[in-house]
């Protein structure tokens, strides 16, 4: 993955010469296919896109003033920007379909068979979906084709019919539908370099993510790939990176580095996340809090028992910033470079299999140098 010291944003295609878009397929069949997605395109821009968001939603400290800008969950319930706007009415009619497929009262205790419905609903209300306004507009490059590709991470965002279960492999596919958007220019009604990466954090992937949580209590929707009591969260991953950013340390400027140390002033301690009532109290503001006290509404008995890892995490000290580097490293460990978790991503054009080079050469290097190959990049 990516230099959390890195600036570079992904980049954007240029309209009138698009890639020839296709329908992504499977790559990774096989536990060595892994290693070969280590240095290919799409892990490079999963990385860059993952720290560039994270980088935005970073407090900042504007020079004259004592007080940082922090960006907590409904800081910006409204928005004028038309491309966030599209995402917003999209993940509505999404949610809307719940009602279309209510839970089958006799199913069993795990994976409601009604998700499947749910799943058809969606599969058969994709294409008028994505046809509709700005966003619409946006797929019909390159004459349309570029919808059946980013259609393909939309669709497996929200889990699998087939198994009844839903994890970090499916959250990662709606990053890369979100990345798919911006390759495309769907973003540029807005000011990068920040703040429109911060309102598709806040107003798009946080939605997204309550969305997530309704379907897996409406359906009970079993855990894919989890690493059992001894993985981080049974269903998520994103929300601990972007939560942990947003009570970092601030910075300064948009040229900076995330800190890698430090909370910003008034910031809840670490271990506040083992209080229920700090918790649910911090849910509305901060995707981290909010991520713990959705495990905290389906999971029973003391938090040190049934998520051990987040407990551990809570014992740090040295404040979010800390926590933040340490969760973008087990992100590239425990999702990226996981068979389990990676082996159902697919790669069309944008998210491509092709091999970046660079990557190859300086994974090459480090192997020659340590003995070993180290995928954290």
């Amino acid at each position: 993955m990516a230099s959390v010291q890195d600036r570079i944003s992904l980049g954007i295609i240029n309209p009138s010469s698009p890639p020839l878009f296709q329908t992504p397929i499977k790559r990774i069949h096989q536990t060595n296919d892994v290693h070969r997605f280590l240095v290919s395109a799409a892990y490079r821009d999963i990385g860059l896109f993952v720290l560039q968001l994270n980088h935005a939603v970073c407090p900042r400290q504007s020079v004259g003033s004592s007080v940082p800008s922090v960006f907590p969950l409904g800081s910006k319930s409204t928005t004028s920007t038309k491309s966030i706007q599209s995402l917003q009415t999209l993940l509505s009619q999404i949610r809307n379909l719940i009602n279309k497929a209510p839970p089958d009262p006799g199913s069993q205790r795990f994976g409601n068979i009604s998700f499947r419905k749910w799943c058809q609903l969606l599969n058969a209300e994709l294409d008028n979906l994505l046809d509709y306004g700005l966003l619409g507009e946006t797929l019909r490059i390159g004459n349309g084709h570029a919808k059946d590709e980013v259609a393909s991470y939309l669709l497996g965002s929200f889990g699998s019919p087939q198994r009844l279960d839903y994890g970090t492999g499916h959250e990662l596919n709606f990053i890369a539908f979100i990345g798919c958007l911006w390759k495309l220019g769907h973003f540029k009604d807005g000011i990068q370099g920040g703040d429109i990466e911060r309102e598709i954090v806040l107003l798009v992937i946080e939605p997204y993510l309550d969305i997530v949580r309704q379907l897996i209590t409406t359906y009970t929707l079993e855990p894919a790939g989890s690493h059992g009591v001894w993985g981080l969260d049974d269903h998520s991953f994103i929300p601990y990176i972007f939560g942990s950013a947003q009570l970092a340390r601030p910075i300064s400027s948009e040229t900076d580095s995330m800190p890698t140390d430090g909370s910003v002033r008034g910031a809840p301690k670490p271990s506040d996340v083992t209080n229920p009532g700090i918790v649910e109290n911090m849910r509305q503001f901060n995707m981290y809090f909010s991520a713990v006290a959705f495990i905290n509404d389906v999971k029973k008995g003391p938090f040190w028992e049934h998520s051990p890892m987040l407990f551990d995490i809570s014992g740090i000290r040295d404040g979010w910033g800390k926590i933040n580097k340490g969760m973008i490293k087990m992100f590239n460990a425990e999702v990226l470079s996981k068979f389990p978790v990676i082996q159902h991503f697919p790669f069309g054009s944008l998210f491509a299999w092709d091999e970046n080079r660079q990557v190859a050469l300086n994974q090459e290097l480090r192997t020659r140098t340590n003995g070993s190959h180290d995928p954290s990049g």
